[in-house]
């Protein structure tokens, strides 16, 4: 008989200047999107209640990066585009926002990650802090 231990809870290790006082402004929200009809999606997307506010931006240049880089679109290791959702305020429900980007079609998946972490490691300038959810 074949045991398994599946560990429940996912912990993120940051360094401190990920820290923000709300999601959206200062680091854009990445949504991989299929390139197929890709400007429909991107407008489909910035159309969400959720995203209200948001200036959606095709990366363009290394698809690691979120910063262009380059004046070829990003490609993504399985073939697809990605949208960088800028904010000037902070999200009002990443839970919803993730639930209704999810949901659209031609969204392939997006850099939100809620409800799954349960705790952040975070190296800084003064050591090793954690933050439990």
């Amino acid at each position: 008989m074949t045991h398994f231990n599946i560990s429940l809870s996912m912990n993120d290790l940051v360094d401190e200047s990920k820290l923000t006082d709300g999601l959206g402004p200062g680091f854009p929200v990445p949504v991989e999107i299929t390139p197929f009809c890709h400007e429909h999606t991107m407008r489909t997307v910035a159309a969400l209640p959720s995203c209200e506010g948001c200036k959606p931006v095709l990366r363009m240049g290394s698809s690691s990066s979120n910063v262009p880089d380059g004046d070829e679109i990003a490609v993504t290791d399985n073939g697809n585009y990605i949208v960088d959702l800028h904010f000037e305020e902070p999200i009002k429900d990443a839970v919803k926002m993730a639930e209704e980007i999810k949901n659209t079609v031609g969204v392939v998946d997006h850099g939100l990650f809620c409800v799954l972490t349960t705790a952040v490691i975070i190296a800084g300038s003064d050591g090793i802090s954690v933050k439990e959810a």
